[in-house]
């Protein structure tokens, strides 16, 4: 699969829009120290990332986080400073129409927007310090972005993989979000995200969180993204209880431990098995 030759051209159509999208204009200043970088990604159109990085350690793991549909990034002001004393430095991505960012949000700037902001990333941690592996997260939507920089990123840039609450197949998602998948004219994955097919592809360290009760997406699909994932080193993990919204409401501070253990995978190359006389 050629995945930088996919335009995503079938969910442009408006009532996937619709159903995809909810931006609000909803932004506030960080507060010390974390602080926003505005990127323009085309002629016009600015994206804000905006950083936590109060991990202690200069080695600390890093974090490009891609949030979900109906979030901003400021709504995760409260959590940075939790990832930060958790040993994580966080930088949370912004999308077209949301928050402070200008444009229009659509699928395709989704995945193009994040591969433009991936380099600028990786430069400022490093003017900042921090000599710590970065992984990308994706929570939700945000699973399509993530996904797509883990198999798409040049050799050695993203060193590891969290999907939370992440998208599976694009026809049943869409179902449960009431789209008439036929009258949009979107009749295969092929079509949509190819998020289960771009997983074959990944060989990274990869961690899956996904809600026991997900009412968006059952966790009989996400089983989806961990069955077909390539990466030798992969965790599924199932979270009692749990909805598609309030993960960390119901694990608290193991939600953060949990991810911590995680990240101390990156960058981490698959053990060959030793050849041998049985």
């Amino acid at each position: 699969m050629d995945i930088r030759a996919m335009n995503y051209e079938k969910l442009a159509h408006p009532a996937i829009a619709a159903a995809l999208f909810h931006p609000r204009a909803d932004w506030h200043p960080p507060a010390a120290p974390a602080f926003d970088q505005e990127v323009e990604v085309v002629p016009g159109v600015k994206l804000p990332l905006r950083y936590h990085l109060g991990a202690e350690a200069a080695e600390a793991p890093n974090l490009l986080f891609f949030h979900g549909n109906g979030e901003v990034a400021s709504d995760y002001d409260e959590l940075g400073p939790r990832f930060n004393a958790a040993g994580i430095n966080l930088v949370v991505a912004e999308y077209r129409g949301y928050g402070a960012a200008t444009g229009t949000p659509s699928v395709a700037n989704l995945v193009s927007d994040a591969r433009k902001l991936l380099p600028v990333v990786r430069a400022t941690l490093a003017e900042r310090g921090k000599s710590g592996r970065l992984g990308v997260m994706g929570r939700s939507l945000g699973s399509v972005p993530a996904i797509d920089l883990a198999v798409s990123a040049p050799a050695g840039e993203v060193e590891g993989l969290i999907i939370e609450s992440g998208i599976a197949q694009t026809l049943p998602f869409l179902l449960g979000l009431g789209v008439d998948v036929q009258d949009c004219g979107l009749s295969s994955e092929a079509e949509g995200f190819c998020n289960v097919q771009k997983m074959t592809l990944v060989e990274k360290p990869t961690y899956i969180l996904h809600a026991q009760h997900d009412e968006i997406i059952p966790p009989g699909l996400a089983e989806a993204l961990q069955a077909h994932c390539g990466a030798q080193s992969k965790e599924f993990q199932l979270v009692p209880g749990a909805g598609h919204n309030d993960i960390i409401e119901r694990v608290g501070d193991l939600y953060f431990q949990a991810l911590a253990m995680f990240c101390r995978k990156l960058g981490q190359k698959p053990r060959r098995k030793k050849m041998g006389v049985r």
